[in-house]
């Protein structure tokens, strides 16, 4: 693609209401030709160029021959993103939990409760699952997404402002377990950062994300430590089975299960909507304007690029599902993650459970049929 995705977008502006990531009236992106925009267009990606070529490359993602050979560098690659987190401080063993309440709804019951993440903290989230069932039920991590809803975090379980349906409901009562946390900044966590009350939205992840810095640690590195204080809750209820885990979210929520599934073996299967990022093609293409200072991580591309963490899942399935018109997630790089890391699941002879699907015309969205497609994805690894 010769156009940046900067430049697209100006030219999406200059030339009609259908901007960049919304297919036209007939449905297929619409062809623009501007050469203001090309001109914007060289110049973005040039000076990409400039800024790169200061820096040393990271070292090429090739899949070792064997899968012995792959065991070792996984647990290296898997050290390494530890400690490019920063200082995290340890989880407790076991989550100090308090449940708040517990409400019967239509055709499942949902708990809310908090736990001490052990860091100066609370976390609230919400448990959920069928009204009526036998033996244990497999569970699913819900990641919520970012979109600027500061206000909104857990509650996304039971709305539509990221996902087709209320994605809470709908898997409990199609036989999960589901359970969800506000991350940093997010929900009833919005204006609990060091700037205090008044501080809230961006304002108030910046700060989180200054001081987080200053003390030798990412907030990336702490919203996904909560996430996996989540996973030990999920794990330990007696009515889930804990070898029967999925982890699943879109964009922010994308990211937090790809990273997730690279530094814990315990969840079974994941599904990424709307997020597989390589951080390099997102540079080159002008993009690093579609994500947050919450996300990026000190050092990252010394070491590796995206595809190194995503190898991290095999061999336990994965589905990833982009649009084309996804300014966050370059096409290009996509393809890239795709090339290295299906080796890495043909070592264990499971290179059918690694899937990416670029669908054409479409943005930042999680269309309907994505969402048949997580439910079918859940329901072949998990039940």
């Amino acid at each position: 693609m010769a156009a940046s995705i900067a430049a697209l977008q100006t030219v999406a502006a200059q030339t009609g209401p259908h901007t960049l990531g919304q297919p036209s009236p007939t449905g297929q992106p619409e062809e623009v030709e501007n050469p203001v925009a090309v001109m914007q267009t060289d110049s973005v990606l040039d000076q990409a160029e400039a800024w790169l070529s200061r820096v040393p490359a990271p070292p090429a993602f090739v899949a070792p021959a064997t899968r012995e050979d792959w065991e070792l560098r996984r647990a290296g690659i898997r050290q390494e993103l530890w400690k490019l987190l920063g200082a995290l401080p340890p989880r407790p063993e076991k989550p100090n939990v308090r449940i708040l309440s517990r409400e019967l709804r239509e055709g499942y019951t949902v708990e809310k409760f908090e736990f001490d993440n052990g860091a100066g903290a609370l976390v609230p989230g919400y448990f959920l699952m069928p009204e009526k069932h036998t033996g244990r039920l497999p569970g699913v991590l819900y990641c919520h997404w970012h979109g600027g809803q500061y206000h909104i975090g857990k509650e996304e379980l039971f709305g539509t402002n990221a996902a087709p349906v209320p994605p809470g409901p709908a898997l409990a009562r199609r036989g999960f377990a589901v359970l969800a946390i506000d991350a940093y900044c997010f929900g009833e966590r919005n204006g609990k950062g060091p700037g205090g009350p008044d501080e809230k939205g961006v304002d108030g992840e910046q700060t989180a994300s200054k001081f987080n810095l200053w003390v030798g640690r990412t907030l990336w590195g702490m919203i996904v430590r909560d996430d996996l204080m989540a996973l030990d809750y999920l794990a330990s209820r007696p009515e889930v089975d804990p070898s029967r885990i999925g982890v699943t979210g879109i964009s922010m929520g994308a990211t937090r299960t790809w990273w997730i599934m690279a530094l814990d073996d315990r969840p079974r299967a994941g599904v990424a909507v709307a997020c597989l990022t390589r951080y390099q093609n997102l540079i080159e293409e002008g993009g690093l304007k579609y994500h947050g200072i919450y996300y990026f991580v000190p050092g990252f591309l010394n070491h590796f690029d995206t595809e190194a963490v995503v190898a991290l899942s095999a061999p336990r399935p994965m589905l990833f599902m982009t649009g084309d018109r996804d300014g966050g997630s370059p096409v290009d790089g996509i393809r890239k993650i795709e090339t290295c890391v299906r080796p890495v699941y043909a070592l264990y002879g499971k290179s059918v459970d690694f899937e990416s699907l670029i669908y054409p015309g479409v943005g930042h969205v999680y269309l309907p049929e994505m969402w048949e497609k997580t439910l079918s994805w859940m329901d072949q690894y998990l039940k």
